[in-house]
């Protein structure tokens, strides 16, 4: 279990909060300075040379590569300070058994700022076990830089199978994006009834599945459920709508943030499965979900009320 016990100055919260709230500024921010600098080189506006100097930022982005950055996750540190966050691991041995399993983790959120802070209390898993992005979100100038820090890699069914081969294990959010619009402060709605891919992947690869609950990743920031800003996010699998948390503003709310690492659900390995195995073991992963959310819920506060619906 890893728990941040210090007494936190007003300094020190303070510091947090200015850093949980980079993440949630640049999912605002990144895109409106894209399109403001795209259209200035295009335009030329309002000229070619303070065109290309607003946009060099992007520019130089393109040919950047995302990388992960145990510097970058220690600098970052000041979040704990922030957040109220607790790690609990049902299973130390999945953390040092030498297996490679597929970390399936729920809900989503608009930031997942749970796997932030898990990220960064434990740096070394996260360079050991990568997080599964959408491509379009290692394909955004500037956007990439910075969740790459995380060691992100591309969520798509082929990046994912060839890292499994090669021995890799990886974390995933199940739910994705569309997750993102269903929960909220009052009750908690899990995108995962249709989302069976990662079964069949674990299946066909003989790796375990492992479930993972991030308690307080739908609570510390509201989303704008509805409207073309909303539509547009569905689509292209990133989070392109408004938010807000502390204070109406896009800072996340100070809150408790609970990450639950279940045990492997014992999946066996099938080259072929049948469509009634990977619906048996897909009821498996819910039944294991919902186990863990009934268990450990009443240690958030946000939490002891709040019902889960599995869509």
């Amino acid at each position: 279990m890893l728990r941040n016990n210090t007494k936190t100055s007003l300094p020190g919260w303070l510091l947090g909060m200015a850093v949980a709230s980079i993440f949630s500024l640049a999912y605002l921010l990144v895109p409106v300075y894209l399109l403001s600098a795209t259209a200035g080189l295009v335009c030329r506006y309002p000229s070619t040379k303070s065109s290309l100097i607003y946009a060099l930022p992007m520019l130089l982005s393109i040919f950047v590569k995302p990388r992960a950055s145990f510097l970058a996750l220690r600098l970052i540190r000041p979040m704990l300070d922030y957040f109220d966050f607790e790690a609990i691991y049902l299973d130390e041995n999945v953390r040092s058994s030498g297996k490679n399993f597929i970390f399936a983790a729920q809900p989503h959120g608009v930031l997942s700022f749970c796997g932030i802070c898990a990220a960064v209390s434990n740096p070394k898993d996260t360079l050991l076990v990568p997080t599964a992005a959408a491509s379009v979100v290692l394909r955004t100038p500037l956007l990439k830089n910075l969740m790459g820090i995380f060691n992100l890699i591309d969520a798509s069914a082929g990046s994912l199978r060839r890292h499994l081969k090669s021995g890799g294990s990886v974390l995933i959010y199940v739910g994705g994006i569309a997750e993102l619009f269903k929960s909220c402060r009052t009750e908690e709605r899990l995108y995962l009834k249709e989302r069976k891919g990662f079964i069949k992947l674990a299946l066909t690869e003989g790796v375990d599945v492992v479930p993972a609950y991030l308690f307080g990743n739908s609570s510390v920031l509201s989303v704008l459920k509805h409207g073309p800003l909303a539509a547009l996010s569905r689509k292209l699998q990133v989070s392109l709508t408004i938010f807000w948390g502390k204070f109406y503003l896009p800072i996340p709310r100070d809150e408790k943030l609970l990450y639950v690492v279940g045990k492997p659900i014992g999946l066996p390995h099938l080259e072929h499965p049948k469509q009634e195995d990977i619906d048996k073991w897909h009821a498996k992963y819910c039944d294991e979900v919902r186990v863990i959310y009934e268990t450990f819920k009443e240690k958030v506060p946000m939490y002891k009320h709040k019902r889960l619906f599995i869509d």
